[in-house]
């Protein structure tokens, strides 16, 4: 049965041409106080709190309700089942989806063809081990004698997106590390730019491909390879300076898994970049917390399951309010790349139009996704999203305003006080950072 046919997304067909009307959100904050509350998560994790808020959606409790009903009804508590079991999830190829294994740190069995995984998972991890304890420690040395003080990772897709967001927003781990450099595009202007930044003698090549037949990986590698040996002059140099990861099992160092996706491959072999820049120990935490989100997954109820609660949501915009973007605004500037991770993540994943059961589907499978850091994004593109047409084109006014808002809200962060002067999901913001910040 088809989406659009499940008698849950039927009654929320009908709730909204009749209701959607009345969702104003100012009127909903004003009606209940306890919204956030209502309308709020609160994960507790070993290293602190994870905050979800979802109040400030176009929803009410009878919509939850309804999108929660759909959930079941369509098997979404079945599929993520068969996906932790190990089972063929992925009937086109005929593998499982097994990405959660990377990061299963409990190491409990995962079985796939009766065969447990974790023991090969386990032993690529200690080749990952070693190997960056060798390179951060300067035992691993290049033709010349001297240490490694760069890594360039070459790759595409999911063998680029992933690892590059990844170190970019752990910078601050990376302390005795090496640099690392990422080079994707087969213009060869990419890869011209970064080697006039770098030492033969003292560069490592991580060449990263699940099937090492990529055009511009492969294309790429063998300029990198060029250029190494005008200094090297000895092909048999290649070997202290180029490694391979792939899902190829021929002659590579190390293997990452066929039943990962590119786009999941960060926490594979794939992550190797991570590894080195930022240190194994902390990489192992970042498996851990993935571990932790699994979990969390796997076992909460639909109604306090972060995942599901914003899938429903999107689902709820695309499909019922025509909303067909959606942005991405990380303030940090350590994120400044996580819009771009997760477009292929969303958009690859959900970016089909033909069924399971080989039917085109009549409905949004997924928005685009697209952003760009917030506070970047506030000089750029917020007014059409805030106002969109038919406005004046320099409306100082909303600028202006946007920073009286700012001053207020700055000395609320200064003290321990609590806070009541704003709508409950700011309120709420407000204290949870308070209550958290280091």
């Amino acid at each position: 049965m088809g989406l659009t046919n499940d008698p849950n997304y039927k009654k929320l067909e009908q709730w909204y041409k009749s209701n959607a009307g009345g969702l104003n959100m100012r009127q909903m904050f004003d009606a209940d106080k306890e919204r956030f509350s209502k309308f709020s998560l609160n994960l507790e994790t070993d290293d602190g709190d994870i905050l979800l808020d979802y109040s400030k959606n176009l929803i009410n409790e009878e919509v939850l309700k309804m999108l929660f009903d759909m959930a079941r009804s369509i098997g979404v508590e079945t599929a993520r089942d068969q996906m932790f079991a190990g089972e063929k999830i992925n009937f086109t190829e005929g593998r499982a989806v097994l990405h959660i294994a990377l990061r299963n740190r409990a190491n409990t069995p995962i079985m796939v063809d009766g065969k447990d995984v974790m023991p090969e998972v386990n032993r690529v991890l200690k080749k990952m081990k070693d190997f960056c304890h060798r390179v951060r420690s300067g035992e691993w040395k290049g033709f010349s004698g001297k240490t490694i003080t760069d890594v360039v990772n070459i790759g595409i897709g999911g063998s680029d997106l992933g690892p590059l967001m990844v170190t970019e927003a752990l910078k601050p781990y990376s302390k005795g590390g090496p640099n690392v450099w990422f080079v994707s595009n087969i213009d060869g202007t990419h890869m011209a730019k970064t080697l006039a930044q770098l030492n033969a003698e003292t560069t490592l090549f991580i060449i990263a491909s699940k099937t090492f037949t990529t055009q511009e990986t492969i294309t790429n590698a063998e300029s990198a390879k060029e250029w190494f040996l005008q200094t090297a002059n000895d092909p048999s140099a290649v070997a202290k300076h180029f490694v391979a990861l792939s899902t190829n099992a021929v002659s590579l160092t190390l293997i990452s898994p066929c039943w990962v996706g590119g786009r999941y491959s960060l926490w594979s072999a794939i992550g190797l970049s991570i590894a080195l820049h930022i240190g194994f120990e902390n990489f192992e935490q970042l498996l851990a917390g993935a571990h932790w989100m699994d979990k969390h997954f796997c076992s909460a109820p639909l109604e306090q399951n972060a995942p599901v609660l914003l899938a429903l949501l999107g689902v709820w915009y695309v499909n019922f309010f025509q909303a067909e973007t959606h942005a991405l605004l990380p303030y940090d500037q350590y994120m400044h790349r996580f819009a771009a991770y997760f477009q292929q993540g969303d958009m690859e994943s959900n970016g089909k139009y033909i069924s399971k059961s080989g039917t085109r589907v009549n409905y949004h499978t997924g928005p685009i996704v697209w952003g760009e850091p917030g506070t970047n994004g506030q000089h750029a593109f917020y007014q059409l999203i805030h106002q969109v047409w038919n406005i004046n084109s320099y409306d100082q006014w909303g600028v202006e305003l946007g920073k009286q808002l700012a001053k207020k809200i700055e000395p609320e962060l200064q003290d321990d006080s609590e806070i009541h002067s704003h709508d409950s999901s700011t309120n709420g913001l407000i204290s949870f950072f308070k209550k958290n910040r280091a």
